[in-house]
């Protein structure tokens, strides 16, 4: 009789990811801390082309890029002479199920198909839930969503519960869990038991099929505009849009274009706190998971994580709740466009940046979302009165995560607040030396070097740093 308990489950954890993938991350894996992250991506085995085909078929992909002709003006009523980039969107909303997740979820469950699951599972409070429900639907495949819906008392998050209805709908049997610690033995569990794919974020597949939305938006704005975008902001949670964007440009040819992070700023929340959990807003797309998986990546439901976005982000910024929810509403009513607020966390950073950018610029919002009665402003709004959070119009620099929601009196106190990529960067080598048990070889320190987009001397700083701050 197989033993169930916690303690065996978690100690499967390796044979079960092996056979729900049929990937062996050990032959990545190489001397002390490295792993040969262009290996594993390679193991996807889809090309561009392939990835673009399977998409078509799917209904995902080629989704139009739109220009936010009176966001634009309104930004420039706020920026210096001659400044004012020109903010586009691409509407990834278009694609099946409504976000850029349909990327993700096609190639998986095409590869799903292909290797002959009967099924998938999924462990997800987001759209990519709905995303992998579509595409198996579409290929025949049974599909289990495992959520963490609920506190403890059986509230949940209006956004949360919106996306459990939505992969309902779509015929994935949702398996609901109050949060805290067993997501992921449940998770392991049903994967176990049915013999079905790992559905997961984070592995190759899934990244790789994002990588043709910069491959999409590289070609579409040669065709279509002429230049290509000078700023492309991305909404940074687990990393995997971030790095399948950038990976997908740089397959295209284009490698000027900055990359920008933008999370919306919940630092002080606990993500797995049974107190915390409705006294958040946003459910994606925040520090809570943006910072944790850009310094220790592979913290994913798989041993090494695709989505790696340290290696690839040139700049990060924090927005705040109230500013998320008022460029949604602006959206809204100056560009008749109502979108969910994942991609409306980037395009509150874009309409702050485009003020310190030139008239002659572009800055593009990298992707949208489907938005429904769970992520409307309205509904988000009136929960966290119902949590007892102070909600007011001022200036947003003054929100508490947890306990206010400050929407700003005017559209000029919108801001993109730096954070310096100094500290996810020196948090990312002190996860490695954590795991070290002796001094980094050469080879080491350029896998790290790497990992944090920098040099081998910056990892050297950062190692002398932390070691004296250790010793003393």
């Amino acid at each position: 009789m197989i033993d169930n308990s916690y303690e065996a489950v978690m100690g499967r954890n390796s044979q079960i990811m092996n056979d729900s993938l049929r990937i062996n991350y050990d032959d990545f894996e190489g001397q002390g801390v490295t792993f040969d992250y262009e290996h594993m991506m390679e193991s996807a085995a889809y090309s561009i082309d392939e990835m673009v085909e399977i998409q078509r078929e799917l209904g995902v992909g080629n989704t139009p890029i739109i220009e936010l002709k009176n966001l634009t003006k309104l930004a420039r009523k706020y920026a210096p002479e001659g400044k004012g980039a020109r903010i586009f969107v691409k509407d990834e909303a278009a694609n099946a199920s409504g976000s850029f997740k349909d990327r993700r979820a096609s190639i998986s469950c095409y590869h799903a198909k292909k290797l002959g699951y009967k099924g998938v599972v999924t462990a997800t409070s987001g759209n990519y839930g709905a995303a992998v429900a579509a595409h198996a639907a579409k290929l025949g495949l049974n599909c289990i969503v495992v959520q963490e819906c609920f506190d403890s008392n059986e509230v949940g998050q209006p956004e949360i519960v919106e996306k459990a209805r939505k992969c309902e709908a779509l015929g994935a049997e949702v398996v609901q869990l109050t949060v805290g610690p067993e997501l992921f033995y449940q998770f392991l569990k049903i994967i176990e038991e049915t013999g079905y794919f790992n559905a997961s974020l984070y592995t190759p597949f899934g990244i790789a099929g994002v990588e043709t939305l910069g491959y999409e938006i590289k070609n579409q704005f040669d065709e279509q505009v002429g230049q290509q975008p000078d700023v492309v902001v991305v909404t940074n949670a687990g990393g995997g849009n971030l790095t399948g964007t950038a990976r997908g440009l740089k397959k295209a040819g284009n490698t000027e274009t900055k990359i920008v992070a933008a999370s919306v700023d919940l630092s002080g929340l606990h993500m797995a706190s049974d107190k915390d959990f409705n006294r958040k807003s946003f459910t994606t797309g925040h520090t809570g998971f943006g910072i944790p998986f850009s310094t220790n990546p592979d913290r994913s439901d798989v041993p090494r994580s695709a989505a790696r976005p340290l290696r690839y982000m040139d700049q990060y910024v924090l927005v705040k709740q109230g500013e998320v929810f008022f460029i949604t509403e602006a959206m809204s009513w100056v560009e008749g466009l109502e979108k969910g607020p994942a991609g409306n966390t980037s395009l509150a950073a874009a309409f702050a940046l485009a003020q310190e950018m030139d008239e002659d610029q572009i800055i593009l919002v990298q992707e949208t979302e489907y938005t429904g009665a769970g992520k409307n402003v309205q509904s988000q709004l009136s929960f966290a009165l119902d949590n007892g959070i102070k909600i007011y119009f001022g200036d947003p620099d003054d929100e508490v995560p947890g306990e206010s929601i400050v929407l700003p009196e005017h559209p000029s106190l919108i801001k993109a607040r730096e954070l310096d990529l100094r500290r996810p960067k020196r948090s990312r080598i002190k996860v490695a030396l954590a795991q070290s048990t002796q001094n980094f070889t050469d080879e080491e320190l350029q896998f790290l070097a790497e990992e944090i987009n920098d040099s081998v001397k910056t990892v050297k700083q950062f190692i002398e740093e932390l070691t004296n701050e250790k010793e003393s």
